[in-house]
């Protein structure tokens, strides 16, 4: 009997040191009946690779690839400028159109539907499908998971979007908050905009009161906390910082100082704006020297034809959102500074992705003042007296009073040189976006342009191969897939390396491409409808995607889509339909789902969800009258 206790003692022993695990490494020493007969471990810190940088992912919300000086606009962006001018400008770099599949790609190395962020997070958007329910799984790890298991510290602040509604209380559960996904600091609001005065703010796991300044000057400071902090406690310990300011979403809210200092600068209208911003990007190298700007979109009137108050309106509109640009990019210039003062910038690997899509439709034909207002929403107000009383409100604009977003003539503007805008998948104007690179210790060709072919998803694997980290097979004992994106270092250094990624299909409500090789088929569904809202006066459209005529495109010669040549080459087009069938499967993009399936969904046969994205106003404030 006692020779039989022993070997059970023994056994037990032996399987308490198989199992037994400490910060995810087994236990390496021996476990005896008693401490004496006992050796002890600790497990070593988890460390990042010597001499692995920080990394800094910056990304602007609904910026058009032609607002920026930085590729050829005529809205100053002085930070951007300097990043670039000391790093590279990727101009052939591809966002998914629309904020939450473009962030959910960003932040997993993999395609937006394949992740499950074919739309976005929220209930009144989002489908019970594998591609489209807004639930990003465990098996597609985010950068911050993958970079904190590997020994850096990960923060968050800004924007996140990528938290489905049901979890977005303060009763969670928070596995799809920012903290779920390996952030150890979060501040910010998990919802696709926000009020930048009253914004639904989250300060780790919990919403918390804002303090009434502008977001962005909160964000930063938070990120300039994290940052400082963690260097003091551990100087040589390597930081994650994902920095996505609401801005310049809508609504175009500045503060006081800035909202003015581009007062009368666009006057001359936006039909002169695009032509300035094209001759700039030619002369900076930004477009190819044969491009031609095309025409002006039919929904767009010329500038010449308004009446005087409407060009003093829509300039205003312009205005406040220029400021508002710069700005944002004043606040980016404050963490920029504050890593220069510790002796950190040579040492951080930067991306800025200016815009996460094209420049932003929804401000519809007038621009908008007071959101819910409006002939898109009230049948019984005319499009005469919604502009006039506009007109009545200019001074307002961008006060926190106000929920501002500029016309459909300033989007297209800010689009340069592409046609169409946010949301449209099938067209460079909705998921053709600048990207910054910063790298002093890899990057010596300073201020050059690469023309390399990318797409959001390739930032991921970027960062790990510069960083010296191998995408791990496990994260918290899940098996992980693999990384989807591609690499963008082989071209640091290399200009003329051809593009690795040959590939990238294109999917949001309806509007869908797939690019291959330079050739590029897609089909516009729905072109006209501005918004969700535009449903409100008017009838719904067919939904048929049979009756969507596909467009094709030789980006190589003509990369800004002018000539199509769906009759010269229907083999072609034929050939690239086919490859997006496939993509449709093999990353659960159907079912298609388009504006008229999510109308009905919000207003017709669902139940309404809470809104999460603007709270009421704290006491003493109060917004506009409605």
């Amino acid at each position: 009997m006692k020779t039989k206790q022993i070997l059970t003692t023994a056994l037990l022993i032996a399987a308490m040191q198989a199992k037994a695990q400490t910060n995810g490494q087994e236990f390496k020493g021996t476990v005896g009946k008693t401490f004496a007969e006992s050796k002890e471990w600790w497990p070593e810190p988890v460390k990042a690779p010597a001499g692995a940088p920080n990394v800094v992912w910056i990304m602007i919300d609904d910026v058009g690839f032609g607002a920026s000086s930085t590729f050829g606009g005529i809205i100053p962006t002085p930070t951007f400028d300097s990043l670039a001018n000391n790093g590279l400008r990727y101009t052939n770099f591809h966002t998914a159109a629309i904020c939450a599949p473009t962030r959910a790609a960003l932040l997993t190395g993999r395609n937006q539907h394949y992740v499950h962020m074919g739309g976005f997070a929220h209930y009144s958007t989002s489908a019970g499908f594998p591609g489209y329910d807004g639930y990003i799984p465990e098996k597609d790890g985010t950068v911050a998971e993958i970079l904190k298991s590997q020994g850096y510290s990960t923060f968050a602040v800004g924007k996140y979007g990528v938290t489905p509604d049901a979890e977005a209380t303060d009763a969670g559960p928070f596995d799809h908050w920012p903290l779920g996904k390996g952030f150890e600091h979060f501040f910010g609001f998990l919802a696709s905009e926000t009020d930048q005065y009253r914004p639904a703010l989250v300060e780790d796991n919990a919403f918390v009161t804002p303090d009434g300044r502008h977001l962005s000057e909160q964000i930063t400071d938070k990120a300039i906390s994290y940052i400082t902090k963690q260097k003091k406690a551990n100087p040589d310990k390597p930081f994650f910082l994902y920095y996505t300011p609401g801005a310049t979403h809508a609504p175009h809210q500045v503060p006081d100082k800035w909202r003015d200092i581009y007062k009368g600068k666009f006057d001359e209208g936006w039909d002169v704006f695009r032509q300035k911003v094209f001759d700039n990007q030619k002369k900076l190298g930004i477009i190819p020297s044969y491009a031609k700007l095309p025409e002006r979109n039919p929904l767009v009137k010329a500038w010449d034809s308004l009446p005087a108050a409407e060009q003093k309106l829509y300039a205003r509109f312009m205005e406040v959102y220029a400021a508002y640009l710069t700005y944002t990019d004043y606040e980016v210039s404050r963490v920029v500074n504050t890593l220069k003062e510790i002796n950190q910038l040579d040492n951080t690997l930067l991306f800025v992705i200016i815009g996460d899509n094209g420049a932003s439709k929804e401000g519809s034909d007038n621009g908008v003042v007071e959101k819910a207002w409006g002939p898109r929403y009230d049948k019984g107000v005319t499009q005469e007296q919604y502009i006039k009383k506009n007109e009545e409100a200019i001074d307002k604009i961008g006060t926190p009073e106000t929920e501002p977003n500029y016309p459909l003539g300033w989007a297209q503007a800010c689009n340069t040189p592409f046609k169409d805008w946010k949301q449209d998948a099938n067209s460079e104007g909705g998921t053709h976006n600048p990207l910054i690179v910063f790298y002093p210790k890899k990057i010596t060709d300073k201020g050059a342009i690469r023309t390399q072919y990318g797409y959001v998803s390739d930032i991921l694997p970027t960062t790990l191969e510069i960083t010296g980290i191998k995408a791990p097979a496990e994260i918290r004992n899940i098996k992980q897939d693999t990384l989807q994106g591609v690499s963008l270092a082989y071209s640091f250094d290399n200009a003329k390396a051809a593009s690795h990624r040959i590939r990238q299909y294109y999917y949001i409500f309806g509007a869908r491409a797939l690019y291959k090789d330079g050739w590029k088929a897609g089909a516009a569904h729905h072109p006209n409808v501005i918004d969700l809202a535009s449903f409100g006066n008017k009838p719904l459209p067919e939904r048929n995607y049979d009756k969507d005529v596909w467009t094709l495109y030789n980006l190589n010669e003509d990369f800004n889509e002018r000539i199509d040549l769906s009759k010269k080459y229907p083999e072609k087009l034929a050939e690239l339909k086919a490859e997006f069938a496939k993509d449709a499967e093999r990353y659960h993009i159907y079912p298609f789902i388009d504006w008229q399936d999510v109308f009905e969904k919000k207003f017709i046969n669902s139940k309404k969800a809470p809104n999460y994205s603007t709270p009421p106003p704290p006491p003493g404030k109060k917004l506009a009258a409605k």
